[in-house]
Order: structure tokens, then sequence, then C-alpha cells
């Protein structure tokens, strides 16, 4: 199979088994996989014996992923700074590095653009153009661990897969360069340290429940009724509400655990105390936890964050239903790096 830029796949998105038997088969010793293999996935590289220093030098192009940093804008904020990177077809995608009191996270992008087409996400302003490849998403993954190594001297522990694009439409790529990332013998971030967001993919949160790792569901919920979220997300036409929140219930059971329920607060749209109401009464029951998000400006949509009273009597709302409720912590809104905010558009003009 090829990738996007035509050739084989790339070493990165190889098992370690795969790996091992590359080796082999061009006459180098499998003793030499752990050393690639935690270089590959993690950047980090010791010293290299002879023979896998000239294995690697033979093939220093194409079966290595590029991910080029074009540009870095770290935010006034303190704890967030934004990756531009340019992957071996010229196509570019940003990664974002946040930091929170006692942890760092990565927010990676699964896709060129979005097909799913939420009005306010500058991603989905941008339309669809490829999905990324395991080793792509890797490659973010490790440039931005070594941008963290660099700053701050810590090591990545937190993904979000919460970047450009729409990850369970990208499922096996996104689940395969995952694999990678939670192998111990390479970056060994814990699984329940990745959280993976869907503006409400149903076949992918079904295929997800079946997944054996146990990754934390992310749910952009923003409108509880078909006509509200309709306008708000496209693809709610496809599968509904009613769809969704079965997917949901049946995910929580299955895995065991709660699904984080994301509503992007907009302004005289869906903030107002019969929105809270009815964003309670179809979580009631539910394991979950919502995170509320005040708009985050985008070029492409003229609306507006609400005034921080009408957020604080949206979540007492819903805390007086009984609900787990927390506001997001604004993080990189000075450069774009917000949640719905990113796009190459803006460096691309």
């Amino acid at each position: 199979m090829e990738d996007a830029s035509g050739v084989g796949p790339k070493l990165e998105s190889l098992t370690f088994d795969e790996l091992a038997e590359r080796l082999q088969a061009d006459g180098v010793s499998r003793a030499h996989t752990q050393p690639l293999y935690r270089w590959l996935q993690t950047g980090e590289r010791g010293k290299f014996e002879p023979p896998l220093e000239r294995w690697i030098d033979a093939r220093a192009g194409d079966e290595f992923t590029q991910a080029e940093q074009v540009a870095e804008t770290p935010s006034g904020d303190g704890w967030t700074r934004k990756f531009l990177l340019r992957l071996g077809d010229g196509a570019e995608v940003e990664s974002v590095l946040m930091g929170y009191p006692g942890r760092f996270t990565a927010c990676l992008s699964t896709q060129v653009g979005c097909a799913m087409g939420c009005v306010f996400c500058a991603t989905g302003q941008m339309g669809f153009r490829r999905h990324l490849k395991a080793a792509e998403i890797i490659a973010q993954a490790r440039h931005v661990a070594a941008e963290l190594q660099k700053h701050h001297g810590e090591k990545l522990r937190n993904l979000v897969m919460m970047g450009m694009g729409e990850p369970l439409h990208n499922f096996d790529e996104t689940m395969l360069a995952l694999e990678h990332l939670t192998e111990t013998r390479g970056m060994g971030i814990g699984a329940s340290r990745v959280s993976i967001s869907t503006v409400g993919h149903v076949d992918g949160i079904r295929r997800l429940a079946g997944h054996p790792k146990r990754y934390t569901l992310a749910v952009s919920l923003h409108g509880a009724t078909d006509e509200e979220r309709s306008k708000l997300i496209p693809i709610n036409r496809r599968w509904p509400l009613a769809e969704l929140m079965k997917a949901c219930r049946d995910y929580s059971e299955i895995k065991g655990q709660r699904v984080l329920v994301a509503w992007t607060l907009i302004g005289g749209v869906n903030d107002s105390d019969a929105h809270a109401k009815r964003l309670a009464a179809l979580l009631e029951g539910m394991h979950v936890q919502v995170n509320l998000i005040p708009l985050n400006a985008t070029e492409g949509f003229d609306g507006q964050a609400p005034e921080d009273d009408r957020v604080d009597a949206f979540q007492r709302i819903l805390q007086d239903s009984g609900l787990p409720v927390t506001v997001r912590q604004k993080r990189g809104l000075d450069v774009a790096a917000g949640c719905g905010q990113l796009s190459t558009e803006r460096f691309s003009a």
C-alpha cells in the first residue's frame, strides 16, 4: 500500500515486529530494533551501531516521514505554542503544545482540513483536503515532544486528538498512530491520557467502543435538539441526536467510563437558560462530564462568545441538575490556537 506521497509505508507506521522483520530481511540483526523503533517514535537518538547507521543512511529519503516546521507561534499566555508543519507532499497542518499546572498536552491533527463543515470551526471552513497517514500523526507528536523537552525539560504524557480534522473519519490511521504512541517501547503515553474528539461520527464511536484500548471519548454536542444542532454541525443530518446519544451510552457502558461532552457557547444561539435545561434533560442519567467552551473567534463565522455572567448561569443550571461541569481554560487565543481555530489558510494566502 502506498502513502500520500506515492511511496511505500513509512517506517514510523511499522509495528515493532514488522520493523524487526524489515531489518532482518535487509541483513541487519533484529537486536537493533529497539533503538530504531524508539528513535522513529520519539526522536530520541542514542549512539547507533554501525550496521544500523548504514541501514538508516540508505533510507534517509522517502521511507522517513517529513514534518518540517514552517512556523512556531508562542502565545502571550506563556502556556501555549502552535506549530505549522509541512508534510512530505507539501500539505500543511497545525499542532499545539498546551501547558497546564502540572502537565503538558499535545493537540494533534488527523486530517488536512475537515469534511464535517461545522460552521464556527476554522478547519471546517477550509474544507477537506486529505486524511493524514499514521506516520504523519506520529511525526507531529514527535515534533511537539522534542519542543517540550527543549523548552521545559519534560516528557510528553498527554494527547488530545482535537486538532485539524475529524479523527473518527480517519479511523484506521488514527488508531494505528495511537497504537504506536501508547507503545511502551516508544513514546509510552498511557491510553487513559489520550482523548479522541468527535463531532458525532456514530460509526466511528461504535468502532471505538470495540477497540481494545480505553481512550477517552469527547463528543462535541453544541445543540440539544436536531434542529438546533444541524444548523451548527451538518453531520447531525446523517446521524441525528437519538443515534448519537445511544452510541454514547453504549460506549460508556462497554468501556465503563464517562464520556466528555463539549458545548461551545455562542452568544444568542445556544447559551440561554432554556438551552441549558434542554441539555440537562438530554444528558439525564448518562455518565458524562460537560466541558463548556465560550466561542473562540474565527474569520468565517460572525458569532460571539457570551458574557461571563451568561456562562456562569449556564453552568449553574447544569450543576443544579446534577451534572459535573467545567469551563474550558483559555489557551492560545491570541495566536488562533484555541478550540476550533486551527487552519493553515492564513499562512497560505
